[in-house]
């Protein structure tokens, strides 16, 4: 059978880091109020010449170098994003140009918060299919460019940055210790649209718009469709929560990362939380996240991963991957 095996993974983040106490200048808040409700202590923001494109280059290029590969080696390139750097032609093309590739394919995905879960298992497809080698399955969001900075109900939650993977088909014996992606679980709902959206876009308002959500709504739909799709991929593989090594969700909030894990039965010390550092940085959050557990020892060869999402639409899905 073939796996898609994880070779190599990078990230990158704007240069400007905002503190919780920064915003207490722009809007009415307080680091205090952000980080009880949220989990939140910091993000970072693009500031001029950083773009989605930009950002997802160089976690791109991180990878590759993790991996002891080249531009060359990648027949394919997905990028997950809601914040291109234009309406088209994809920011993946613009990532493939910046690398310097002339060979091979890119395209954009676009799932919100879930749209790396997406890409990855996009990606995943490619590659058991035969039409790739190896793939880079890049995350990379510029929110910051869609929020509305008078209010603070959202404008203190999101922040930018990009991560990466690259991944590459190989040969696996078909069971739960093979490396690699094992199981897949994706799933949307649009009657949930106005609870997370943009209010703009070229074919309605024929502009860029702002996010608007309903914080309370989105919480209450969360940790019930995060656990679905999780247990969706216990089923597939017979595993339990006991089974993972690790445990990485979207970083969104950190109220709703506990109470996933309480109700799926994952231990505290197996839950990869980055939100405090970056904010939810939207289809970006869950490569950051295994690129910092990465980093400092805790995520190792061999290791059962769960990661899981959930977007606006709603989107969710979970993929299960030995590392």
């Amino acid at each position: 059978m073939i796996r898609s095996v994880v070779r190599g993974i990078g990230s990158a983040l704007p240069a400007r880091l905002v503190r919780n106490v920064d915003l207490e200048g722009m809007v009415e808040t307080s680091d205090e109020w952000i980080a009880q409700r949220t989990g939140i202590r910091q993000r970072y923001i693009a500031g001029e010449g950083e773009t989605t494109a930009s950002l997802g280059a160089k976690a791109a290029q991180a990878a590759l170098d993790d991996a002891g590969l080249t531009a060359a080696d990648i027949d394919l390139i997905v990028l997950a994003t809601s914040t291109p750097d234009n309406t088209f032609p994809a920011s993946a093309v613009e990532i493939q140009n910046r690398l310097g590739m002339k060979h091979g394919f890119a395209f954009d995905m676009q799932a919100v918060c879930s749209g790396f879960v997406y890409a990855i298992t996009t990606a995943d497809l490619y590659l058991k299919g035969g039409q790739a080698k190896r793939a880079l399955v890049i995350g990379a969001e510029t929110f910051s460019r869609i929020l509305d900075w008078s209010d603070r109900s959202t404008c203190v939650l999101f922040g930018d940055g990009a991560g990466a993977l690259v991944l590459e088909a190989q040969e696996g014996q078909g069971t739960l210790a093979d490396r690699g992606i094992i199981a897949a679980s994706l799933r949307s709902d649009g009657s949930h649209k106005d609870k997370l959206y943009v209010d703009g876009g070229p074919s309605t308002t024929g502009t860029v718009g702002h996010l608007r959500m309903e914080g309370k709504e989105v919480f209450k739909h969360a940790v019930g469709m995060i656990t679905d799709v999780i247990e969706t991929a216990f089923a597939q593989t017979g595993i339990t929560a006991d089974d993972l090594d690790w445990f990485v969700p979207h970083q969104a909030n950190k109220r709703i990362i506990d109470a996933s894990a309480k109700k799926l039965g994952v231990a505290e010390d197996k839950v990869v939380t980055t939100v405090q550092l970056h904010g939810n940085t939207s289809a970006a959050s869950v490569p950051l996240a295994l690129s910092v557990a990465v980093a400092d020892g805790r995520i190792k060869k061999g290791d059962l991963v769960m990661l899981e999402a959930m977007g606006g639409g709603f989107t969710w899905g979970a993929v299960l991957l030995r590392w």
